[in-house]
């Protein structure tokens, strides 16, 4: 199990060394690109393998206790040590990076990016794998951070080099954003290990350990410095307007694992960090996290409904990246409430929001492939898009998607932001229950808004326009051609995000078995 783990967080590491080695003679394949982009698919299915064996060896009747752990003293001198390890909450989000960072490489394979040599392409998104997979499974407050700070580099190439219109002005907006929160939250770390007198995670998180040097000041100032590199990448409003630049411009791999995985680091940083660490600081603006969560639920809704608006020109990729903002105001919503139904449901909304929204910007992808355009206008128009008449299986997934993102109950959207909810319905004791309530209930319009908007979607692109399906008049275009509809790649690297989503949403169980023994375990200060 310890190997598992070590091996999953290293192994995407010495892929991407790899990757930029010239191939053997006898693995190269038809040509150099082909062989490298093979080698993506084999070193993110090697890492998937090994996360699966490691869930599969995970002893489900202790989930609360820290498994696969390596302790190893790294900087004696300033106690930081190589300390790994994962339970019910973060292997969850360890199995889904592999299987995302698999799949877009699965993807890649058949639909490359334009832009530079596929070889730094593959080394990056193995890069991007590693640093992430090290954020959840680290134990130690500095080497989460470096592990943190790691994705941003090469997420910013791939949207520079391998991005769309924009992709220099979002790629800037990207690093500048995120490195601008990550240097105040170094400093809320710091803060922490100092006065504990120690970096070490799974101490700190006990209430007889060294978190009983932290007075209420010192873990104030925590919770809002921390609180601020966290918030940038959960996204939170409104410090979330990197997010649709940034999507917008990305390559279709890039989207996927940004709203897969990326904004799940912040707010599994507020899980792991905040809510044990420093309970009494985040007790206190607990309830303006709350407060901005809602916001961001309603502003999330709102700009989605304004860019679907017939002659908006809105674009499909960036009303789902909206739409995220929305998504996660549930997840910061849940975390806020302090309670384990509240923290339950965010974990949860977590995973969700990773496999449908992961599964939205693949879609939206292979719409851009199959008709140059992800503009709404265009897509609606009447030889847009029209999938149901012209893709029927491309368009029966794009509204199962939508409606997946809506929250239909049955699916896995619908668990975690009702269990949010129900949490804001009986916050934690000191916490305000009316201005909770309002929360819960501003939550709950942005849930109809959210129906209204997705709704639309479906209606635009899937419906069209009024598309012509019998003879032309003489001197006016005929109808327009059928659209390639799902292929054999597309099935495989689609098909297990669809099939989880149902899943997830049939056997919540499945995962809240998991997360709940941990949840109470770190409410419980350890006990």
């Amino acid at each position: 199990m310890q190997l598992l783990l070590a091996g999953s967080v290293v192994l995407p590491l010495l892929g991407a060394l790899a990757a930029l080695l010239p191939a053997p003679p006898g693995l190269k394949g038809k040509n150099p690109d082909q062989a490298v982009l093979r080698h993506g698919v084999t070193v993110t299915g090697a890492v998937l393998a090994a996360t699966l064996a490691l869930a599969a060896g995970f002893d489900r009747a202790h989930p609360g206790r820290m498994q696969a752990t390596t302790d190893l003293s790294w900087i004696p001198a300033l106690g930081i040590r190589l300390h790994l390890g994962v339970d019910g909450i973060s292997l969850p989000l360890v199995v889904l990076t592999a299987l995302l960072t698999f799949l877009c490489a699965l993807y890649s394979y058949y639909v490359m990016p334009k832009g530079p040599s596929p070889k730094a392409f593959v080394a990056l998104i193995l890069v991007l794998e590693a640093g992430t997979l090290a954020t959840f499974a680290v134990q130690d407050l500095m080497l989460f951070f470096l592990a943190f700070e790691t994705v941003l580099i090469p997420m910013y190439f791939l949207i520079a080099r391998w991005g769309g219109a924009g992709r220099r002005a979002a790629a800037w907006k990207f690093i500048l954003y995120t490195l601008l929160g990550s240097v105040v939250m170094l400093l809320g770390l710091l803060l922490i290990g100092l006065k504990s007198g120690t970096f070490d995670m799974v101490a700190l998180a006990t209430d007889n350990g060294p978190k009983a040097q932290l007075s209420h000041t010192v873990q104030l100032l925590a919770v809002l410095t921390v609180g601020i590199g966290l918030a940038v990448k959960s996204p939170m409003w409104p410090l979330h307007s990197w997010l649709p630049d940034a999507h917008t411009a990305a390559p279709t791999a890039g989207s996927v694992l940004l709203a897969g995985v990326l904004l799940k680091m912040g707010t599994y940083g507020f899980v792991r960090i905040a809510l044990p660490i420093t309970p009494d600081g985040l007790h206190t603006v607990a309830p303006y996290l709350a407060a901005l969560a809602a916001a961001g639920i309603l502003y999330g809704s709102l700009a989605c409904l304004a860019l679907v608006r017939t002659g908006a020109r809105g674009d499909l990729k960036r009303l789902i990246a909206y739409s995220s903002v929305g998504h996660m105001g549930f997840v910061l919503l849940g975390i806020a409430t302090m309670t384990p139904t509240g923290v339950n449901g965010a974990l949860f909304a977590n995973i969700a929001h990773g496999l449908i929204t992961g599964l939205l910007f693949f879609l939206v992808g292979g719409l851009k492939d199959r008709l140059g355009s992800t503009d709404l206008d265009t897509l609606a128009g009447a030889t847009g898009a029209a999938l149901y008449g012209r893709a029927p299986r491309f368009g029966g997934l794009l509204a199962f998607g939508a409606v997946a993102s809506l929250g239909l109950p049955g699916l896995a959207g619908f668990w975690g932001e009702m269990l949010a909810m129900f949490g804001a319905f009986h916050p934690a004791a000191g916490l305000s229950r009316p201005a909770f309530l309002t929360f819960m209930a501003l939550a709950g319009l942005g849930t109809l808004l959210t129906a209204a908007y997705l709704l639309l979607v479906v209606r635009r692109v899937c419906m069209g326009g009024t598309l012509k399906t019998g003879p032309a008049p003489q001197g006016t275009a005929g109808p327009a051609p059928a659209l390639p509809d799902l292929a054999r790649h597309e099935y495989a690297a689609w098909g297990p995000l669809a099939v989880l989503t149902v899943l997830a949403g049939l056997w919540p169980a499945a995962l809240l078995g998991l997360t709940n023994p941990a949840v109470q375990q770190l409410l419980g200060g350890g006990k």
